[in-house]
Formats: C-alpha cells, structure tokens, sequence
C-alpha cells in the first residue's frame, strides 16, 4: 500500500514538470554543445540520455494508460477497483522512470549554472588597462 502511495506522489509531483521536460532537456543539450570542454562534467552527458529515455518512456506508458482507462467498463470510477488497480499499476510501472528523473534531473540545473558562469564566446576577453604613470612634481 505504501508503495502504491509513494508511486502515485511522485507521479503527481512529475506532472507539472513533464510539460516542460523536453524543453528542459533541449536547452540542457545546447548549453552542453556550447559549454568550454574544460567545464564539462563527463556523467551529464549520460544523465542526459538517461532522462530523455526515461521521459519517453514515461509518455508510452501515459499513451497506455489512456488507452487502459477508456477500454474500462462504463462503471469503473475512480474509487472502484477495476480504476483503481489500472491506475495503481500505472503508478507503478512509471515509478522507476520517474525515479530517474529525480536522480538525474539535477543535471539539468547544474549544466545551467555553468553555461550562466561561462564566457560567452562572443564576448572578448578583457583587456586591462594600460597603468598611467604621472610624473611626480618636484
């Protein structure tokens, strides 16, 4: 029961997230792409990978779900087992996907922060000024 519990939290966490998730890992990717190499962490690149597969997987298994609950008798509603044990296993299905995205998400925000530390490369590397010396008076 607790896990069956733990699975449908964490599918309501991910919900609002997952809307915006591919945005978020297409943004990752570019920053990463442009990224001074010295800069680069070698695991986000597989955390990438990681989170795109798990999303994908995650949007077969919603595709699945929506195909489940319409087939359901007329009668299955929420609160009823036939609804309730369909979305349970749902749940659980998707839960090592999402717990993918827990695990690895974070590589998002850190691929972020070091594209916002970085030089753009469009910018020039800045020159310090020459030091003016002024003659002392006598």
């Amino acid at each position: 029961m607790r896990a069956s519990q733990r699975d449908a939290d964490t599918l309501t966490a991910f919900e609002p997230l997952r809307y915006g998730a591919r945005h978020l890992l297409a943004t990752a990717e570019t920053q990463l792409a442009l990224l001074p190499e010295n800069t680069v962490q070698s695991r986000w690149v597989y955390q990438l990978g990681v989170l795109r597969d798990a999303l994908d997987r995650l949007d077969e298994l919603h595709e699945q779900w929506l195909e489940t609950r319409d087939a359901l008798p007329a009668s299955a509603k929420p609160g009823t087992a036939d609804f309730d044990d369909a979305l349970a296993e749902h749940h659980a299905e998707s839960w090592s996907y999402l717990d993918d995205w827990a695990t690895h998400g974070k590589a998002l925000r850190e691929i972020n922060s070091a594209a916002r530390k970085a030089r753009s490369p469009l910018a020039p590397i800045p020159v310090p000024a020459p030091v003016r010396r002024i003659a002392a008076r006598k």
